[in-house]
């Protein structure tokens, strides 16, 4: 219970930090009412110290999609075609939020909960079909963060469903046997799961930083910034940076994740042998090759993803500028581009900086 409410506390904190930082930097270009209004009467830093400001956000998003329903039935009812509008510039913030908050709470309680079950020996039917839910609504909200950059960065181009569905597939096929390796480590090494994600997090916080991140306002913050990204990499692989070869980082990091996740579940077979009658429910000797065999198949399914079915990488563009280019359909050849380096423009700051990183990052 008390790691629970750690986990609670620890991501609502780091997910109202971010916020606050993110609105602060991008105050003016703040566009909805119930927003607008939070700022004009300086309620935006209590309602962050509260652990409210999300939910500020929350409130934003439901105000635009419903500007936007009313819009699409003005239209209908005016025979004219609908066109896609923009959502507001600090939507991208909030993408943001939802992909830390999936793996800042979400995992590492799904993660707690299944080692607690394994412990038990509760492991049943309904209960494995509960876990793989939780699991299914996880990549489903990495998904979400996926057909949000498509939708920003190709100025409202529909995502076609096929690639949206691989791409949840195969987060999900690596989330499952990840998830469950550190789950099986921790029903039986529960103190060492403690010792094992800070050595892991601060190498991979460290690759953030040689990969020369520029997310934040400032340095100190970037730091932050890059703890959150190492937390990501600790169970899912994100692109932060165009910097070096995709595919070289990709599969270096697939490496290292595959090994790490072996070398789990062998400690974790080490234990069940030693004290054998105790774990008769999960036979090693069928969790292992499963669990394998499932990152096997999903490495399969992201390389046929990025291959075939990732929307095309948009041209480069001078410093501070960004060409947004994407496919409104995998299989189709019609593509078009948005250029944005007709006249010369300040450096991009704040959300629009991070907007533009977060989209090229996508693409490419």
């Amino acid at each position: 219970m008390a790691v629970l409410i750690f986990l609670l506390l620890g991501s609502s904190v780091l997910l109202q930090v971010f916020s606050w930082i993110w609105y602060s930097d991008s105050v003016k270009l703040i566009e909805t009412k119930v927003e607008k209004f939070a700022d004009k009467h300086l309620l935006l830093k209590p309602f962050h110290f509260l652990q409210f400001g999300v939910y500020l956000r929350y409130a934003g998003v439901i105000e635009t999609s419903t500007m936007d329903l009313l819009h699409r039935i003005s239209n209908f009812r005016n025979g004219v075609r609908h066109s896609i509008r923009e959502d507001g510039k600090l939507k991208y913030d909030f993408l943001m939020l939802r992909l830390i908050e999936a793996f800042s709470e979400n995992v590492p309680q799904l993660t707690l909960i299944l080692s607690r079950i394994l412990q038990r020996g509760e492991l049943e039917l309904i209960t494995g079909l509960k876990i793989l839910t939780t699991a299914a609504a996880i990549a489903f909200n990495v998904a979400l963060y996926h057909q949000g950059m498509h939708v920003s960065g190709s100025k409202g181009c529909k995502m076609s469903w096929m690639s949206t569905m691989i791409y949840f597939l195969w987060n999900l096929l690596l989330i499952i046997p990840r998830v469950t390796a550190l789950a099986l480590f921790c029903s039986v090494l529960p103190c060492y799961i403690i010792a094992h994600f800070l050595s892991l997090w601060m190498l991979l916080v460290l690759v953030v930083w040689s990969q020369k991140t520029d997310h934040m306002k400032s340095p100190g913050w970037e730091w932050l910034f890059r703890a959150a990204v190492g937390l990501i990499w600790y169970f899912s692989w994100f692109n932060v940076s165009k910097k070096g070869s995709l595919k070289v980082k990709m599969a270096i990091y697939c490496s290292l994740m595959a090994l790490d996740t072996m070398l789990l579940l062998g400690f974790w077979c080490w234990k069940v042998f030693e004290y054998a009658g105790c774990w008769s429910s999960l036979n090693p000797y069928v969790v292992i090759p499963t669990l394998l065999g499932l990152y096997v198949i999903g490495i399969l399914v992201k390389i046929i993803y990025y291959k075939w079915f990732h929307p095309k990488l948009p041209e480069a563009s001078e410093e501070g500028q960004i060409r947004q280019a994407a496919t409104c359909d995998a299989d189709s050849t019609d593509s078009f581009t948005e250029n944005m380096t007709a006249a010369p423009v300040q450096p991009l700051t704040g959300v629009i900086k991070r907007g533009s990183i977060m989209v090229a990052n996508f693409y490419f």
